[in-house]
């Protein structure tokens, strides 16, 4: 954000701005890739056209106990308007998103008609009927310890997929803060609450004249 017509780490292959005027050579990585490799417990992505889904994502990023991560797609009307339409054009954005909703299965499309399943580790895009059933695709589990599901779902992308929206994992874990208060409670119960200047006495001193 904020670029004033630069391309940015996320923009895609061959992005034509002031500064990369024949297209952009580098690769864009993927934030949520990188959060959910990063062992975040909270990860999620919306996007700025779908108020309700972006308040219900915002809602319960707050509610999280720890650091949260939301990407937003938002579009900018000055220097890159029009970049998510495929997601929020009413005619397109069923065949193109993917709402993660746990312990769901991963539907999608304006009847929820197609689905993702996981062959030998790969994703592929499937049509219900014909044999397979909605039970047959990948069932959503955002509580999941192992975060190896959720950075397979973080992986998907157009022309060959859909974009998952929603929340890709929320793990209820101790956070750093609640750890050192128990940390501290249990020394305290040990060792007394100590002084300080005992402290600033003990070990190695001397004397400075």
């Amino acid at each position: 954000g904020l670029t004033k017509g630069q391309y940015s780490p996320t923009s895609e292959v061959g992005k034509v701005t002031k500064s990369s005027p024949f297209g952009s050579l580098d690769h864009p990585f993927n934030p949520v890739s990188v959060a959910i490799g990063a062992e975040a417990t909270f990860v999620a992505r919306t996007h700025d056209l779908d108020r309700k889904h972006m308040q219900e994502v915002f809602r319960r990023a707050h509610e999280h106990r720890g650091t949260a991560f939301v990407e937003i797609y938002q579009n900018c009307v000055t220097f890159n308007d029009g970049t998510f339409e495929f997601l929020t054009n009413r005619d397109t954005r069923d065949e193109h998103r993917l709402l993660l909703r746990h312990g769901e299965p991963l539907l999608f499309g304006r009847n929820l008609e197609r689905g993702i399943r996981f062959r030998d580790g790969a994703p592929e895009v499937v049509r219900l009927g014909n044999g397979i059933r909605a039970e047959d695709c990948a069932s959503h589990d955002a509580l999941r310890m192992s975060s190896g599901a959720a950075f397979l779902l973080a992986q998907l992308a157009p022309p060959d997929f859909p974009v998952p929206l929603g929340v890709f994992r929320a793990m209820q874990l101790p956070t750093y803060d609640a750890l050192s208060e128990q940390l501290t409670a249990t020394a305290r119960e040990h060792r007394g609450r100590g002084s300080l200047q005992d402290l600033l006495a003990s070990g190695t001193t001397w004397t400075s004249s």
